[in-house]
């Protein structure tokens, strides 16, 4: 049986924390989806197909990882792959009470997918796509934050 998680988020954009949580999970399950979900709540600087093509560069080196998108709930999207569990990054013990709620909201939709959390490299442990669009937004130098890929599609977006 193939071990498939998913590592959904909104990734707008795409940085170190993010990948690092990605390629650990990569090591762990046989096969991981890296899900795109727009969240309603966010003012996305990058549309769906942009941060997609953003994370398949930046994962091309790891061949168990694909990358998709979705605009349903996370445990209905989980089910129609056949994952049997999904992966979240905590970055500090901020991120564990809201990451709980979703998981507890989560385990109720559908309680055959176990929820994965990885703490983030401490090194990564600040950085938050909200920082990074900032950072950026006043031509900051943000590459020790994301990929070149996603400092070159920033530095674009606010030339």
């Amino acid at each position: 049986m193939t071990r498939l998680a998913i590592c959904p988020g909104s990734f707008d954009p795409v940085t170190y924390g993010h990948l690092d949580i990605i390629q650990r999970g990569a090591k762990i399950f046989d096969h991981v989806i890296v899900a795109v979900f727009n969240n309603q709540s966010k003012d996305p600087l990058f549309t769906v197909k942009e941060r997609m093509k953003l994370l398949e560069e930046c994962t091309s080196h790891l061949p168990n990882v694909t990358v998709d998108s979705s605009s349903s709930l996370l445990m209905d999207y989980a089910k129609s792959k056949n994952a049997q569990a999904v992966i979240r990054g905590l970055r500090a013990v901020s991120d564990f009470e809201y990451e709980m709620q979703i998981t507890s909201m989560n385990r109720q939709l559908y309680e055959d997918i176990e929820t994965f959390f990885m703490m983030t490299n401490n090194q990564y442990s600040f950085l938050s796509s909200s920082i990074v669009k900032e950072v950026a937004k006043y031509r900051a130098n943000v590459s020790d934050m994301v990929p070149k890929a996603v400092e070159e599609a920033l530095a674009l977006k606010f030339k």
